[in-house]
């Protein structure tokens, strides 16, 4: 049943109305998990995806398949590190299943973003981190309102007084990191984060 407050004070509160949501299943959409949550509610870094893959789904913990274990070696982090740095969210929470081409995950539709938006707004609120990082070109949009991921990889932005740094999505079945011209976006993004978490920790 899902639950939503007029007004949360605390992390953990939020996550136990986050883990009962079936908002997006209630309006009709075929989900395949139930919503994944951040391990952890302490961390001064916010990461920023699309949505849970298949190993993210049944685990109900973000970052857990082939795609995290890219992304936090990209980063050089072990998964305690990674977990322990960054809360990690994305634009919705259920795994949508596969995309009806076969190749990679179904997108959320507008409407199931909508629906998960309350969310992220919630998090921003209470955990008022100090970094932002957006992983792939929905959470690009949902986050900065821009859609050309290669014009802001490897740049910072300012959210409110917060920093931001988009990297492109780690999936295999996005060919963006493989694009030779893009490489070097892609290192100096990396470079970006890596400082940027660093300064975090002084």
């Amino acid at each position: 049943m899902t639950t939503r407050k007029t007004a949360y004070r605390a992390i953990p509160s939020l996550h136990r109305d986050l883990a009962r949501c079936r908002a997006c299943a209630q309006a009709g959409f075929q989900l395949e998990s139930l919503p994944v949550r951040a391990p952890f509610a302490q961390q001064r870094a916010y990461m920023y995806g699309q949505a849970p893959g298949i190993v993210e789904g049944e685990e109900r913990l973000p970052w857990r398949g082939r795609a995290g274990r890219t992304l936090r070696s990209w980063l050089d982090l072990d998964e305690d590190a990674f977990y322990e740095t960054f809360y990690c969210a994305s634009v919705t929470r259920c795994y949508p299943g596969r995309a009806a081409s076969g190749r990679g995950d179904r997108t959320p539709t507008p409407r199931e973003q909508e629906l998960c938006a309350f969310w992220r707004t919630w998090e921003l609120e209470l955990l008022r981190p100090r970094l932002i990082v957006t992983v792939g070109s929905l959470a690009l949009r949902a986050i900065l309102g821009r859609s050309s991921l290669t014009e802001c990889i490897g740049e910072t932005f300012d959210l409110h007084g917060v920093t931001v740094i988009p990297l492109p999505h780690p999936s295999g079945a996005s060919s963006w990191p493989n694009v030779p011209a893009n490489r070097a976006r892609l290192e100096r993004a990396i470079d970006l984060t890596t400082h940027a978490v660093a300064r975090l920790n002084r």
